[in-house]
């Protein structure tokens, strides 16, 4: 009886359990579901032309900014446009002066979860600053910028140049030793720096020339043009690595040193009796049959004497 009235509950209970889990099941695969590798996409840019220039004027005592630039883009886009035109007040009576123009100018970016790489090539560029409309402060057959950021690899960066340009109507040899210095007198200066190339763990950057002008064409309203005049560049970050998935946690073994659990003292052994066929009624029975045979042995004994 005692193990009746206490099994019965036992078995409503993990009943219950059991239909709550099942009931809860779905719930708690959509809460707990495991994190996706989504990881993050990396970055690059590119741009043909870039300007930052200050041009002072005659008939004014300020400076007007020029800051343009051609086919600057970032990922993933392109570009090709040959030409650029800018226009500043009180230079060239407030018309459009070409800045560039070029048989190809292209820039490039593109960036994926595993690969960003930006590139650009200049080909038959001639370069222009306000007050110099006929004189070029940079003619190039040639250039190209390219930076490569791919997940798992050493970010690199390199350009390619031709081996001379025309600066200022002067041909010069280009030298990877170090800048480039043209002096024209009655037009200015210009300082090339060549082939910059940066890379750090995650990063990569690459300019295929850069130009620190100062020239005094004195024409056109112009009196004097400072700053620097940016060719073919291309930039990458390297993209994010996307977090690995964690395995669920296995559930920790007991230590085998551990104490066995002890039963309660007078307490059947109900999984032991299950095993060889037993209940907890076996041991009325066994004494009720003890009891049977004892009342047969008397009675057999009693016969015989009276026999």
């Amino acid at each position: 009886m005692n193990s009746t009235s206490f099994r019965m509950p036992a078995r409503r209970l993990a009943t219950v359990a059991t239909a709550t889990a099942l009931a809860a099941g779905p719930v708690a695969l959509t809460g707990v579901s495991p994190a996706h590798a989504t990881g993050d996409h990396g970055r690059a840019s590119a741009v043909v032309l870039r300007t930052g220039l200050d041009v002072s004027l005659l008939n004014k005592s300020v400076e007007a900014p020029l800051a343009v630039s051609l086919n600057e883009v970032q990922a993933p886009q392109s570009a090709e446009k040959t030409a650029l035109t800018a226009r500043l007040d009180g230079v060239n009576g407030g018309q459009p002066f070409s800045v560039l123009r070029a048989k190809a100018a292209r820039a490039r970016a593109t960036a994926t979860a595993t690969k960003a790489e930006g590139s650009t090539t200049l080909a038959r560029a001639r370069v222009h600053v306000p007050g110099l409309p006929l004189l070029s402060v940079i003619e190039i057959e040639q250039i190209t910028a390219k930076a490569v950021c791919e997940a798992g690899k050493k970010p690199v960066a390199t350009t390619d140049l031709p081996g001379s340009v025309t600066v200022l109507g002067k041909r010069v040899t280009l030298s990877a030793g170090g800048p480039t210095d043209v002096k024209v007198p009655g037009v200015g200066d210009v300082r090339l720096d060549l082939s910059k190339t940066r890379t750090t763990s995650r990063t990569a950057a690459a300019t295929a020339l850069e130009l620190k002008v100062s020239v005094n064409p004195l024409k056109l309203n112009v009196a004097e043009v400072n700053g620097t005049l940016t060719l073919a560049e291309a930039t990458c970050e390297t993209p994010k690595a996307a977090p690995a998935a964690q395995p669920p946690a296995e559930p920790s073994a007991e230590p085998s040193d551990a104490p066995a659990e002890l039963e309660p003292q007078g307490a059947p052994a109900e999984e032991g009796l299950a095993e060889t066929g037993g209940s907890s009624t076996t041991p009325y029975v066994l004494g009720g049959a003890i009891a049977l045979l004892a009342v047969g042995g008397g009675a057999v004994a009693l016969a015989r004497r009276r026999g």
